[in-house]
């Protein structure tokens, strides 16, 4: 029987939930997570817990923050004056927004805070600080992806965040 080990494509069905029962993802009312293991496309905690699981296995497992997506960092919180803004910019709080590096990178941040002076982003991941518990099922092991690659891009797949970047 095929084992999840590296270098396999494994598609998983999961429920991500936080300390206090919410929700925060779920794959289930979609198409399961395809990802190929040991590639760098999930939180290093996920990713260990499906190390040789099996075909229609299922396992809860938690995460410590660590493993997930860190500590927060209040470094990642940047104020911009507002005067800095093109004036036709409006932001929300609670908003995601796109930022550039200087290298170019999109990066995303939320809006924390607006007023007339200023306009304050947090870039911590939203999960950053967050222990994390699973439910997954395996539903696919591969040695050829069976699904189109994610235009995400992010970490561990679109729906592995509260926000496709």
């Amino acid at each position: 029987m095929k084992k999840v080990e590296n270098g396999m494509f494994v598609s998983v069905h999961y429920k991500g939930t936080l300390k206090n029962g919410e929700i925060f993802d779920s794959s289930h009312e979609s198409q399961p997570l395809e990802v190929e293991i040991g590639a760098g496309q999930l939180i290093k905690g996920f990713e260990n817990a499906l190390m040789d699981m099996t075909l229609n296995e299922k396992k809860t497992f938690a995460i410590g923050v660590e493993e997930a997506y860190g500590q927060r960092d209040e470094s990642l919180k940047y104020s911009f004056a507002r005067g800095d803004i093109p004036p036709d910019m409006n932001f929300e709080v609670g908003q995601i927004v796109r930022l550039n590096s200087p290298q170019g990178h999109q990066i995303p941040a939320q809006v924390i805070e607006v007023d007339d002076e200023k306009v304050v982003v947090d870039m911590n991941h939203p999960l950053a600080g967050e222990a994390l518990n699973f439910e997954v099922e395996i539903v696919g092991i591969s040695s050829t992806p069976t699904q189109e690659p994610s235009a995400c891009g992010s970490e561990c797949g679109c729906n592995c965040s509260t926000e496709c970047c």
